[in-house]
């Protein structure tokens, strides 16, 4: 399985490699793709962004909005113009600015959205819901879309649903102290990513409200506040107190309003009696010093731990006179020294260069050893004590303030959908609120509104082709990064290693020395063949060549040629001599004009 992994990884490389040395030697094509991408580049032109459409929910709702037109989000959003208590003056404003406008970067053309613009600033605005929420049995489902488009360092992106209270809400008095039933989105601060999912639970006999945090999230969801993409959030609090969260359409997180809140909804049914207390006479030393044990007499507290090593000797070539560091020779006083202000110059102290070589300078003196009379103050060993009693505990009694509600999913009706934040980001959007009680709807309102923006999203950011992918994918799982480093540059690790070994390039003198030791052929040599082949061919061309007239000429041609053959398969040396008094005998014939032909000069026989 190892080997069919490195081959997979090896081809993968080649191919890299491969596309990255295309042969370029052919000008003609080099210059008519050149021609054709200057072509491109003069006709093509930006595509036109996709015209928004506005979405129309199909189904129950108690809020939607897809801020269609600034001038009825105007008259549906309010600002708020309350003040934060405890916080500094200049702090203590809600003048965030808001703006209802189509982003610059908008995927979509005149799809407008709420933006808040400005930095470092508390920023609060609200809307009424078109009908009070009351959790009467059926599913709770909140949904809207954040995009981060500058990323975001510190600040939230949450929406609060404010409670419906006694008296008529004033939006414009909204501030972080305004009663909510529930607050969920996107938050971060430094490395701290959270998405939160906060009830708050009214205790049935005391009437308090306390908060319930949602369990934290498992999945990882850094990349939504830095890839400035528009991500669609969506909770889903069901009549059987179950819940889920969920970003672009994947659960995320999910539980039991019962069982996956911090602090849990219901109380213990028994605790510790606050008002018990440990007794003055309740021991709980598990062991205590022996009362019994005295000190013995030979027991001498006046030794030393550590004594000077009588024994040891002062190694050869201590140079007791010379220290360990001596005034820097090359040194020179400054020119500004002034003795009266600064005091008497002395030159920086260095490294004596005497001792580099020596056992040590200066005064010797024995090392110290551990002392074998060294007992230290005496103490009395530790022993059980009988008057243990164990550790003491409060007394446990019935809670007092228990109660059980097995359905924390009937929260405090809605009747508002606010945001209260602080940023220090600016040019975050939001976008196509809903509050239903269908999924279906939530569903249906989701493909109408973030499906079509993060097609065309992904579309235009996914230009970059599939680097970008890569990118967009390892951003997600970091793990992928390993991955890459691996299989991009292990193959070029191990190509390097083929194509240049050790001893350097191939060279031609390489070439020909292994062709000398394997007897493999040259580009100039003929195709190979038998000396006696050779010899007989040779006297075949002479017997055509003289005609008729030479059949006693090629008679002894024969016989030599049988001979040299039986020769060469005794000695190489002497089948050299043959070849050659043939070929004599050919010049001497050619040369008295007996034939035209020449026979071509035939490359030596290489010995073994």
């Amino acid at each position: 399985m190892k080997l069919h992994s490195l081959l997979l990884l090896c081809v993968f490389g080649l191919l890299l490699v491969g596309l990255s040395h295309c042969d370029t030697s052919n000008d003609d094509d080099v210059d008519l793709a050149t021609e054709d991408d200057d072509h491109d580049e003069a006709t093509d032109e930006p595509k036109e962004k996709a015209q928004y459409i506005k979405p129309e929910p199909k189904g129950n709702t108690f809020f939607f909005e897809p801020f269609h037109t600034k001038k009825d989000a105007h008259k549906k959003w309010v600002q708020s113009q309350a003040k934060k208590d405890g916080v500094d003056e200049t702090l203590a404003k809600y003048d965030g600015n808001w703006e209802f406008e189509e982003p610059i970067d908008s995927a979509l053309m005149g799809d407008i959205a709420l933006v808040l613009k400005s930095k470092a600033k508390h920023h609060a605005i609200s809307a009424k819901l078109d009908k009070v929420y009351d959790f009467k049995g059926k599913p709770f489902i909140v949904q809207y879309e954040v995009r981060f488009a500058n990323g975001q360092d510190c600040g939230g992106a949450y929406i609060k649903l404010l409670s419906k209270q006694s008296k008529s809400l004033d939006l414009k008095q909204l501030h972080d102290k305004t009663p909510y039933t529930v607050m969920f989105g996107p938050d971060k601060c430094g490395m701290d990513h959270k998405l939160h999912f906060i009830f708050r639970h009214k205790n049935p006999k005391t009437g308090v409200f306390e908060e319930k945090h949602a369990k934290k999230h498992t999945a990882n969801i850094d990349s939504y506040f830095t890839d400035k993409k528009t991500h669609l959030y969506t909770l889903i609090v069901n009549p059987d107190n179950t819940f889920e969260v969920l970003v672009d359409n994947t659960v995320v997180n999910s539980g039991s309003l019962l069982s996956d809140v911090n602090p849990p909804v219901n109380p213990p049914k028994e605790i510790e009696d606050p008002n018990d207390k440990k007794p003055s006479d309740w021991d709980d030393k598990e062991k205590i010093p022996d009362p019994d044990a005295t000190k013995p007499d030979d027991w001498d507290e006046s030794e030393p731990e550590m004594i000077l090593d009588i024994d040891a000797v002062k190694p050869e070539g201590w140079l007791d006179d010379e220290p360990q560091l001596v005034p820097d020779p090359a040194a020179e006083k400054p020119a500004d020294w002034d003795e009266d202000m600064d005091g008497e110059w002395e030159a920086p102290l260095v490294e004596n260069e005497k001792c580099k070589g020596a056992a040590g300078c200066g005064e010797w003196k024995p090392p110290t050893i551990k002392n074998p009379k060294y007992k230290g103050k005496w103490s009395a060993p530790y022993v059980d004590n009988p008057n243990y009693k164990g550790v003491w505990k409060a007394k446990i009694i019935p809670n007092p303030n228990y109660f059980e509600d097995m359905e924390p999913y009937k929260m405090t009706p809605i009747d508002a959908l606010g945001l209260e934040l602080w940023s220090m980001s600016d040019n975050i959007i939001f976008d196509n609120f809903i509050i239903t009680d269908d999924r279906a709807v939530a569903e249906q309102w989701a493909r109408d509104s973030w499906g079509m923006k993060s097609v065309e999203e992904r579309a235009s950011l996914t230009a970059g082709g599939i680097w970008y992918t890569l990118i967009e994918a390892a951003d997600k799982w970091k793990i992928l990064w390993a991955v890459y480093v691996v299989v991009l540059l292990l193959p070029i690790v191990l190509l390097a290693i083929c194509l240049c070994p050790k001893s350097g390039p191939i060279k031609s003198e390489d070439v020909d020395a292994q062709r000398k030791k394997t007897d493999e052929a040259s580009p100039d040599d003929e195709p190979e063949e038998s000396i006696g082949d050779s010899k007989t061919n040779k006297a075949t061309e002479h017997t055509n060549s003289t005609g008729a007239g030479g059949d006693n000429n090629a008679s002894e041609i024969k016989k030599s040629s049988k001979a040299d053959l039986e020769s060469t398969t005794e000695a190489g040396d002497d089948a050299e001599e043959e070849e050659e008094e043939v070929e004599e005998e050919e010049e001497t014939k050619n040369s008295a004009g007996d034939s035209p032909r020449k026979s071509p000069r035939k490359r030596k026989p290489r010995k073994e």
